[in-house]
């Protein structure tokens, strides 16, 4: 029988030690997401089913995740509450006031220390006496130009800060539909490489049968062996492009982009709008006119605020509660007076000369207020050209598509007869090659018409509103 030593219940212990050790590592790193053997600071893919992800599911993850569009939420939200801040400075403003105040009392009239009471008058002429307790409720109003030019301003900035967040949002739309239809057609395109890819191998195939039974040249085998090569490396660059497109969509849709998930789009394209219901939702609905006519509203209120400089302001004050030596309703005995009082005041500061400072800041808002206009018209007239142009696009988009399914449909039965030509002799393998390359390229064209028909609607919906 083993006897054991202390050096053997050492290193028991040791072992022991060290399993509990890392069964620890390996809960905590499963209770944060990582597997046990995961290297720490890396995050694995996300696994289980795919998340089906429609447009307006899209967009919804996009703006809660955008940090750009989150910048100007959290701006049009600031301004609204700085209108409500402007519109409660028009009011008055109630607060309650307490103080205590000791002050040091006069000295006694006898100096000499024979004796005498001191007065129970402060030292400090400011103050009322020694203990002076106060406890009032004020109420105060100022009524000017200034407060009203404050508020316009206020609901002119509210206005711009709302017409910006539109357009962010807007524009954060197009980026969505951009990478959502572009993420679909790289998929799609690697569909067609990979069909591609799969009749180059069967060509390759036949050709080699046809040269063993002295049907075909050994040119036609090296041939198609270029052509599946070329195919290959054509498959691997469409299965890049397709997960580089997928990632840069889920880095706006999840926490981590490498989630799994499946786009569904709609099905058919959609209708283009008539011109004359665009240009009428253009006039009425476009941010950028918006935010130009709210910058124009800022620049206004800025001179307005800059000439009731030159008006006096209206002061009203009104003081209701006790300011006396005892804090107290009524005085002490034998008067009992009532130490509850009220008091009033009305002021009224009449600007008289600040070297031409108010002249200045008043040349100054104007200057901004005409830049501002010319901003504006210069906007309109961006609108006019930006909308012909999206239109204009987006009409020839649209009727491309017809045609590009057609092209498929021919390329796909061109391909077909090709084929079935060179199987019975009477065609070249270039000509079966050029079939297929005409197919893959009528398939890749279709799926850039179909994003570019998505692109160009979401480019006309910045400037007129969702459509």
């Amino acid at each position: 029988m083993r006897h054991f030593t202390l050096r053997d219940r050492g290193r028991g212990w040791l072992k022991l030690h060290s399993c509990a050790i890392c069964l620890l590592l390996a809960v905590a790193g499963t209770a944060n997401g990582q597997a046990p053997g995961e290297p720490a600071g890396q995050t694995s893919p996300v696994a289980g089913a795919p998340v089906s992800i429609t447009l307006d599911e899209a967009m919804k993850r996009a703006e809660a995740n955008e940090p750009a569009f989150a910048a100007s939420l959290a701006d049009s939200k600031v301004a609204a509450l700085d209108r409500s801040i402007a519109r409660a400075g028009l009011l008055p403003s109630a607060v309650y006031h307490n103080q205590a105040l000791y002050t040091q009392p006069l000295r006694p009239a006898n100096q000499s220390g024979q004796g005498g009471a001191s007065s129970s008058s402060p030292i400090f002429i400011a103050n009322n006496a020694v203990r002076e307790y106060s406890s009032q409720a004020v109420v105060n109003e100022t009524v000017g130009l200034g407060q009203l030019a404050g508020m316009r301003h206020a609901d002119a900035a509210a206005a711009h800060a709302a017409a910006e967040l539109e357009i962010a949002r807007r524009g954060l739309r197009a980026t969505v539909i951009g990478l959502f239809y572009g993420s679909i057609a790289a998929e799609n395109k690697l569909a067609a490489i990979e069909r591609a890819h799969h009749e180059a191998v069967e060509l390759g195939i036949l050709t080699g049968k046809r040269e063993q039974a002295r049907e075909a040249a050994h040119a036609d085998v090296v041939k198609a062996q270029l052509q599946e090569q070329q195919r290959k490396r054509d498959l691997s660059d469409a299965k890049l492009a397709a997960e580089k497109a997928k990632l840069e969509l889920g880095v706006l849709l999840f926490a981590d982009p490498r989630t799994p998930y499946t786009l569904v789009a709609a099905e058919g394209a959609q209708e283009l709008p008539v011109r004359g219901e665009v240009d009428r939702a253009a006039a009425k609905n476009n941010p950028e006119l918006k935010s130009a006519l709210a910058v124009l509203g800022e620049g206004n209120a800025e001179v307005l605020a800059a000439r009731a400089a030159y008006l006096p302001d209206l002061a009203f004050n009104y003081t209701y509660g006790i300011d006396a030596p005892q804090f107290a309703t009524y005085g002490p005995a034998p008067d009992h007076l009532r130490n509850l009082g009220y008091s009033a005041s009305v002021t009224v500061d009449i600007p008289v000369w600040d070297w031409f400072s108010t002249q200045h800041k008043l040349k100054q808002s104007e200057l901004r207020r005409d830049a501002a206009r010319v901003a504006l018209t210069a906007t309109q007239r961006r609108l006019i050209a930006r909308l012909d142009e999206a239109y204009s696009e987006a009409a020839a988009a649209r009727d491309q598509l017809a045609s590009l399914d057609d092209s498929v449909a021919t390329a796909r039965e061109s391909l077909r007869l090709t084929k079935l030509r060179y199987t019975g002799g009477e065609a070249t393998v270039l000509e079966v090659v050029d079939a297929q390359s005409a197919l893959v390229g009528a398939e890749t064209a279709r799926e850039e018409g179909r994003v570019r028909y998505q692109s160009a609607r979401a480019d006309l919906e910045t400037l007129t509103g969702t459509m």
